[in-house]
């Protein structure tokens, strides 16, 4: 076990790590125009990490042990369609409700 005097060391280290990381963008940047080429890039920042965080969800699933389930990769695949049509939002609605029918219907 670590000790009382390292832990709370090393909490406030970190915490004062994780504030100085955001204050380098917020604090520095945050009243600067960013040019036009890192803008286009940032556009794409919420379109790279949202299908990193969900496939790992879809794919190997805690609900189910691991076991990859029939409801939750069709919920994928109307996020999936919905994403090409509408936007990250409109994915995330049709996944939700394509995922909460077909459990309520499959179960």
């Amino acid at each position: 076990m670590i000790g009382t005097t390292a832990f709370w060391t090393l909490t406030v280290l970190l915490g004062l790590g994780t504030f100085l990381i955001r204050f380098s963008f917020l604090g520095f940047l945050g009243g600067r125009r960013l040019p036009d080429w890192l803008m286009l890039h940032l556009r794409y920042v919420a379109v790279a990490v949202f299908p990193a965080l969900v496939t790992p969800l879809v794919l190997w699933p805690p609900a189910t042990g691991g076991v990859p389930d029939p409801a939750r990769l069709i919920a994928a695949l109307a996020a999936f369609a919905a994403g090409l049509r509408y936007s990250v939002l409109g994915a995330i609605l049709a996944g939700m409700a394509t995922l909460y029918a077909l459990q309520f219907l499959l179960s």
